[in-house]
């Protein structure tokens, strides 16, 4: 199995290095956790799994998917967040619980074994229909469900653009299954239009480069659309030669939002941008593989200190995109994920114009 490798900018031999890094955090319940001695939320742990499957660590991927089978709760959702074992933040964060769909789909276009899909299928399943459960009538999703099983009545831009990515996996699974989802299809048609139409329907978070570039990296934007969103707000987030600020008003660049716009770029067709910065913050890399999570520019302070497996984790699917090594590199693309049922005609949407 190739590794991915982007000349002059990530080799081969320091992916895989990357790959063990994560792996050495890897608890024996396979939890991977965002440090040593730090705790697991679902989303983090499966980006850290994505990036273990496309260095060629199978097995420590499985064992990581295996622990989330292990400890799905009834209603198919995850604590939002677990350390040692023990709950920490009962809570359910729809994204968190809607992105192993991502890692499942993307295991398998690597392994290719229909056995791992059909035992993670309903985990899958499970999740995804509980994470809808907080979807309302216009679209959105509520970023979270709290132990009474409410919804925060609070809806999260960039965490619907990620559900979206993670409903277009699910459905990829389904289809791969042959377990046809209608629902699902009807879902993301509603959740891709309230994305592209309806900003209102979202609590703003602008100073947050996430809610800039993540409608692009969730396939709800794509082509000159996601180029002009990118373009825009580009001055106010990219550090020349550093990377991307987490928050407009802060000195701060991060690996995992550097990285996360790497796949953004790629996805619209902008390599030559893209390759930049991932060359750019690599200025973040550890001797041993791992990543560093931020750097404040203002005193060329790591902050915070800790080399977090998900930015590394970031860093090794952003290199797979460009190099287009593993056979699951296209995930973030879009390639030959559905795209639901269109809302055509939304009522939501009409205008009355004059004669």
């Amino acid at each position: 199995m190739l590794r991915p490798d982007v000349p002059g900018v990530l080799a081969a031999d320091q992916a895989v290095q990357t790959g063990r890094a994560i792996a050495a955090t890897q608890l024996a319940s396979g939890a991977i956790p965002w440090f040593t001695g730090g705790h697991v939320d679902p989303w983090d742990h499966v980006e850290s799994a994505m990036a273990l499957s496309a260095t060629g660590l199978l097995a420590e991927a499985e064992r990581a998917y295996e622990w989330l089978r292990a400890t799905q709760r009834a209603d198919g959702s995850w604590p939002l967040q677990v350390r040692d074992g023990r709950v920490e933040d009962a809570g359910a964060d729809t994204n968190f619980c809607a992105y192993p769909a991502v890692g499942v789909w993307h295991h398998l276009l690597i392994s290719g074994d229909d056995g791992f899909a059909e035992r993670m299928w309903p985990v899958v399943r499970s999740a995804i229909d509980f994470v809808l459960t907080a979807q309302r009538e216009r679209g959105e999703i509520d970023w979270a469900i709290g132990e009474s099983g409410t919804p925060t009545g609070e809806a999260l831009l960039s965490g619907c653009s990620s559900i979206h990515h993670s409903l277009r996996c699910a459905l990829a699974l389904a289809e791969h299954l042959d377990q046809p989802q209608p629902g699902w299809e009807v879902a993301l048609g509603r959740l891709g239009h309230v994305i592209r139409h309806h900003p209102e329907a979202f609590t703003p978070k602008t100073r947050y480069s996430m809610d800039w570039y993540y409608p692009v990296l969730g396939g709800a934007l794509r082509g000159e659309a996601g180029r002009q969103r990118l373009f825009e707000r580009w001055s106010d987030f990219v550090v020349d030669g550093l990377g991307v600020r987490c928050v407009d008003d802060h000195p701060w660049v991060t690996g995992a939002e550097t990285c996360e716009l790497v796949l953004s770029l790629e996805a619209v067709d902008e390599y030559d941008r893209a390759r930049e910065l991932l060359a750019a913050m690599q200025h973040l890399r550890d001797p041993d593989g791992s990543y560093w999570t931020g750097l404040v520019f203002a005193d060329g302070k790591r902050w915070p200190e800790e080399r977090s497996t998900w930015t590394a984790g970031a860093v090794i699917l952003a290199a797979d995109a460009l190099s287009r090594t593993t056979p699951g590199n296209g995930i973030f693309r879009g390639e030959k994920l559905p795209t639901g049922l269109p809302l055509d005609n939304a009522t939501c949407c009409e205008q009355v114009t004059g004669a």
